[in-house]
């Protein structure tokens, strides 16, 4: 595919873009859980019938996921060269609708409303002092960026803030790229810039003077964040940066004020009220799924994407005999890693991919765009 992130970026104004962006963030987030859900029923599946069908279901939404994407891809392509703006919203609200026939998962937080209260109460207080950073830390999986997202869109911090923007930082940051990100939440002119220097400088600028929040998220390495820290103004307005990472020496290395978030596994009530949100939606929960499905969250181990991922997958299945299977399958497939948990996931759907199917996906999916993950 030739239509990359940056291709995107230079071509649409703010308010454009960011309509365009977010829906296809949106339809990221249907697809990865689809994937993972599927791929799901195939290590459950306790008999050869069963994984046969699971396989089906398996190559049956990877075709529909392919279809959609070739076709907003297209789309894309179309709005580059001629600028049809209104056939792209069109095209964009039909891919939304086919790919939430696939699998409809709404976002939840659960357990960590206390957490997105105090970050919203820490950024927003009375304070004209330098930036003020503020790292969240925690495993894969843990629910950092949901956290991050829910913040980042508060009402306080709208109306508190004169500029908000994010930045996806990735293993292998690219400073060029964070910047051209952060660019597209701070100016509504349309740019075509490489110089690395000059993106900084215009960055700094269109900061300079007001009150801003930043997001990192997915920091790795403390080289990313000495990149990144000088593009903003050093200047007393109250500021904020929020980052999030996996590694604590990071969080210790820009944390100057002591105020991380470090993030824990959910206790078993919260796990409990996840899973029969993510299994049950607004549905009354029959009796006798419930001692199953403690039992079912408890070996989840607090991870709230090992959670989601389960409860997904039994969310059409409404046999008591289904969910004990799954209670007692659900150990050889779930890890005391999370890491470990999407990677088997993610890296077995990958591997039965077709070839073109997964050229189809790698280029369509690029390192450094931002997914929203529901969890």
């Amino acid at each position: 595919m030739g239509c990359t992130y940056a291709d995107l970026t230079y071509c649409f104004r703010e308010s454009a873009f960011e309509r365009f962006e977010s829906a296809i963030k949106e339809v990221a987030n249907i697809v990865e859980q689809t994937i993972q859900l599927r791929v799901t029923e195939v290590l459950l599946a306790n008999d050869e019938n069963l994984r046969e069908k699971a396989h089906e279901r398996l190559s049956d939404s990877l075709q529909q996921v392919a279809e959609d994407i070739d076709r907003i891809w297209k789309e894309s392509t179309n709005i580059q060269d001629k600028g049809k703006h209104a056939s792209k919203e069109s095209t964009v609200q039909e891919f939304l609708s086919s790919s939430r026939n696939i699998l409809n998962v709404e976002n939840s937080m659960v357990g960590r409303d206390d957490q997105r209260k105090r970050l919203v109460e820490d950024l927003t207080r009375s304070y004209s002092g330098e930036p003020k950073v503020i790292p969240i830390v925690g495993m894969g999986g843990i629910g950092k960026t949901t956290l991050e997202n829910e913040v980042y869109n508060d009402a306080c911090i709208r109306s508190h803030f004169d500029v908000c923007a994010w930045a996806t930082i990735s293993q292998q940051h690219n400073v060029k790229e964070i910047l051209l990100s952060l660019l597209c939440s701070t100016k509504s002119d349309t740019f075509d810039i490489n110089d690395e220097a000059e993106l900084a400088n215009m960055l700094q600028k269109s900061l300079k003077g007001k009150r801003y929040l930043i997001v990192l998220d997915d920091m790795w390495k403390t080289e990313a964040w000495d990149a990144v820290r000088l593009c903003y103004p050093n200047e007393n307005k109250g500021s904020g940066i929020l980052l999030t990472t996996r590694n604590n020496d990071v969080a210790f290395y820009a944390d100057t004020e002591n105020v991380s978030l470090r993030m824990s596994f959910m206790d078993q009530d919260e796990s409990w009220s996840l899973f029969k949100s993510a299994a049950f939606a607004s549905e009354a929960l029959p009796s006798e799924f419930e001692t199953t499905g403690k039992q079912i969250t408890e070996k989840c181990h607090g991870l709230p994407l090992t959670i989601v991922v389960v409860a997904g997958l039994l969310k059409s299945k409404r046999a008591i005999e289904d969910w004990e299977n799954v209670a007692k399958d659900v150990k050889s497939f779930v890890t005391y890693d999370p890491d470990e948990l999407c990677s088997r996931v993610l890296g077995l759907s990958y591997n039965h991919m077709t070839s073109d199917l997964v050229f189809c996906i790698s280029g369509f999916f690029q390192k450094t765009m931002r997914y929203q993950r529901r969890i």
